[in-house]
């Protein structure tokens, strides 16, 4: 996994990337996202006339104590939005072993993605179930946040099978959550809570990491096997193989097609872009 201080030219090539919200937020306090509140921000942009319907909250009173006519002060409102990054630590991720593996990649990605948010001014955060415990940051925006989060990742080795979806159920407030996996584990499950907090004003990002090696399995025959099942083996032979790309195809498509369907951002990522691309795909996929 790379070392918490390796994230140098990441940070780099991210400079000057934004991650615009999906829709208007909620928060009050002043940042760079488009806010449902009206009238709060101090950055004066024009009056229009006030009509019935208006949120009472943007007349200016003053103005129409000396005029007696209504009008609406319009100003600029920015507001932050609170970020969190869940990525999964399940043994699967560790395929395939050594360097280069989806859990490497997807801590490079969870930290360009903290970056990127930080550098916005919004709070980041990172949240990262173990079978153990959660292993979690929360969102702030202190100076900090991101070497924290890459020293947080490089503690943890992925092992076992701890669902996402628990974590995803518990986050308190409407904020924006980034999923990093390869959805091996709790799909169904991490699925339907991912649609309860989009129900409830969050924005969903869900990332699907997916190996090189998942896509082109090497052509010499292997035993497949589920790492975190080892009972489940299969072999994978140049008869089998072409079956195996067919479905495993067919099973993303399907994935993409439920996450964005439940209102969610998809993803995918494979193991030997640059994280840095995967930010900025991520991060563009926001606009559409």
């Amino acid at each position: 996994m790379p070392a918490a201080n390796s994230y140098g030219p990441l940070l780099d090539a991210l400079r000057g990337v934004s991650w615009p919200a999906r829709r208007v937020v909620r928060g009050s306090a002043m940042g760079t996202h488009r806010s449902r509140l009206r009238g709060v921000s101090p950055e004066f942009t024009e009056y229009r006339p006030y009509r019935q319907g208006d949120d009472p909250r943007t007349l200016d009173w003053k103005l129409l104590a000396r005029t007696d006519r209504a009008f609406r002060r319009i100003t600029a409102d920015r507001a932050t939005l609170g970020t969190i990054v869940l990525v999964d630590a399940s043994l699967s991720m560790r395929f395939p072993p050594g360097p280069g593996s989806k859990w490497e990649h997807a801590c490079r990605i969870a930290v360009g993605l903290i970056a990127v948010a930080h550098a916005a001014g919004d709070p980041a955060g990172l949240v990262v179930p173990t079978p153990d415990a959660t292993r979690n940051l929360a969102p702030r925006t202190r100076r900090g946040v991101i070497a924290e989060s890459a020293r947080l990742l490089s503690e943890i080795a992925p092992e076992g099978s701890a669902p996402l979806a628990p974590a995803l159920s518990h986050f308190r407030r409407a904020t924006r959550v980034a999923v990093l996996s390869d959805f091996l584990g709790d799909a169904e499950a991490l699925l339907h809570a991912a649609h309860e907090r989009i129900v409830g004003g969050a924005e969903v990002e869900a990332v699907h990491v997916v190996a090189r090696e998942e896509l082109d399995p090497p052509e010499t025959s292997v035993m497949a096997t589920d790492p975190e099942a080892p009972e489940l083996r299969r072999a994978l032979v140049e008869s089998t193989r072409a079956g195996y790309q067919s479905e495993f195809a067919a099973w993303r498509a399907s994935l993409a097609r439920r996450w964005r369907d439940a209102g969610a951002g998809y993803t995918e990522v494979i193991t030997d872009e640059p994280a840095e691309h995967a930010v900025r795909r991520i991060a563009r996929d926001v606009m559409v």
